[in-house]
């Protein structure tokens, strides 16, 4: 009987140890099928954002700022990813944490509305890219050259070269002016001549001092006509295209240029003046003649 005892407890504790030993041997297991997952999920998602964002450097024409947001949204997927199946191999059930990780999201979300609101802008920013990297830009009453954007702000760098920081929500939200967006330009300028001038004369001087310039793009044709009668002025009204890079320089040149050049051709510019004609009343002493010259004047 009691041979018998001791062979059942023998039995029992043999079982027990080779249950210990299968369970170990299954922990063992599971924690390092998860290494190997989390090693080849950073491997796999760094090869992959590296792959995408070598897109850019390779093609001249695409935008870095879009390729490496991309490349880190595939590496955090990747990432992710590896986390739900590394926990599901422990035999835990993620539906619960996937929503425990809902709720938080939504709270923190009622949190930072605004800085949300930021983000979501840079994403709309980073996908439609209607401002790049190098672009001249003008935003909410800022101008200035694009340095960076990101998730939550553009920076510029003004004429300046002073340091602007507008917050996303603010860029997709308002009127972009893109000075850079395409390759050529029409540069716009207003003459005065006076009223006496010759003004076929004066057109072609204008025409041959803007057209003469090395800067100047033949086509489309310059437009040169008479655009008001002022006060004290015909008005001419001139468009010229030209190359982006040379707008700025070319256009603040011509005014210097026609200017000289009207004036070597004996045509005047005035300038505004005005007639003050002084009306005696019927008890107001005489006025003589150089007084009367002085109020003229």
């Amino acid at each position: 009987m009691n041979e018998l005892l001791s062979r059942e407890i023998y039995a029992g504790r043999a079982l027990g140890d080779f249950l210990s030993l299968e369970f170990l041997a299954s922990i063992l297991g599971d924690i390092l099928a998860a290494a190997v997952i989390l090693i080849l999920a950073f491997a796999v998602s760094g090869w992959v954002s590296r792959r995408i964002q070598g897109l850019s450097a390779r093609h001249a024409k695409l935008d870095d700022t879009l390729f490496d947001f991309l490349g880190n949204i595939a590496r955090y997927a990747i990432l992710i990813l590896a986390g739900v199946v590394v926990l599901n191999t422990f035999g835990i059930q993620t539906t619960s944490i996937v929503a425990v990780i809902g709720a938080a999201g939504l709270a923190i979300g009622l949190a930072l509305q605004g800085t949300l609101s930021n983000v979501a802008a840079g994403v709309m920013l980073i996908f439609f890219r209607p401002i790049k990297l190098g672009d001249f830009v003008e935003i909410s009453g800022q101008m200035g050259t694009v340095k960076s954007i990101n998730l939550n702000f553009c920076e510029l760098a003004s004429v300046g070269n002073v340091q602007i920081i507008i917050p996303n929500s603010q860029v997709w939200g308002n009127t972009i002016v893109n000075y850079t967006a395409y390759d050529m330009r029409q540069a716009e300028w207003h003459f005065g001549v006076s009223y006496d001038a010759d003004l076929h004369l004066a057109a072609q001087v204008i025409r041959d001092t803007i057209t003469s310039d090395p800067r100047f793009v033949p086509l489309p044709e310059p437009t040169v006509l008479v655009d008001s009668l002022a006060d004290s002025s015909v008005n001419f009204l001139v468009r010229a295209w030209v190359k982006r890079t040379d707008f700025f320089g070319f256009s603040k040149d011509m005014n210097r240029d026609v200017k000289i050049a009207l004036e070597s051709a004996g045509i005047s510019i005035p300038f505004p003046h005005r007639t003050v004609i002084v009306q005696r009343g019927a008890g107001a002493p005489e006025l003589s003649d150089e007084q009367a010259a002085s109020a003229g004047a």
